[in-house]
């Protein structure tokens, strides 16, 4: 068997938690397949344990229910098994179309999946701009992931147009949810007037968070930032 995905493989050993925010959110949705909720949970839990036992088609036949039933997170599941080869006459278009289902639902775990679908070349030719377009999606959508990523398409013109400002836009998101690499590259764009006028006590601000969260470099230049603060002015 091929390793498995290292790209969405954490998100079957978290369905369970987001199969659940999914059911409270989108109880209408899950309703058409005339399974209660909690019903369809537990369906969720037991296919995902299958799975991780090596039950493979038992875990195939139950996801395959809980999507006809709406649910998105089965979906993605599917996609996962068919992309890391664990089902007979696995196929990534398969892959593909139930990653687009769930995204199309507005799965993030999927809108951010089929963006490095598209980005890594692994499964299919690699198609920037489209790879972009998801993890913009998914970046609006509040994956801090997916605003990093189009944060560096911008900074970089990398399948979008080279926007300095859209990405300190991202950045600052990303930054602001926790991202140590976000709050550095926030600290160095405000540090060099990046995509915004120059603002040294920016730039400290977010080299300090960064440092605190253990980044040796940002605490240098957290340093060195604060010098120039403090240099008498001539």
């Amino acid at each position: 068997m091929p390793p498995t995905s290292p790209i969405i493989r954490p998100a079957l050993r978290r369905i369970s938690g987001l199969a659940w925010l999914l059911l409270a959110l989108s109880g209408s949705a899950l309703a058409q397949g005339h399974v209660p909720a909690q019903q369809q949970q537990q369906q969720l839990e037991q296919a995902t344990e299958d799975h991780e036992q090596g039950r493979f088609l038992q875990a195939r036949a139950a996801f395959e229910r809980l999507a006809r039933a709406g649910m998105p997170a089965a979906h993605h599941n599917l996609a996962v098994m068919h992309l890391n080869r664990e089902l007979p006459g696995a196929r990534v278009d398969t892959a593909r179309r139930h990653l687009e289902a769930a995204a199309a639902m507005g799965f993030v775990t999927s809108q951010v999946a089929l963006a490095e679908f598209h980005e890594s070349g692994r499964h299919a030719p690699i198609d920037l701009p489209r790879a972009m377009a998801w993890y913009q999606l998914a970046a609006e959508n509040g994956s801090v992931d997916a605003q990093v990523a189009i944060a560096t398409g911008h900074y970089l013109g990398r399948g979008v147009p080279r926007n300095e400002a859209q990405a300190l836009h991202w950045y600052r998101l990303a930054a602001q949810a926790g991202d140590v690499g976000a709050q550095y590259l926030l600290g160095s764009m405000y540090e060099t007037g990046l995509g915004t006028a120059p603002d040294l006590r920016l730039a400290r601000y977010w080299y300090d968070l960064a440092a605190q969260q253990g980044d040796e470099a940002a605490s240098v230049k957290r340093d060195e930032v604060s010098r120039r603060l403090d240099a008498p002015s001539l």
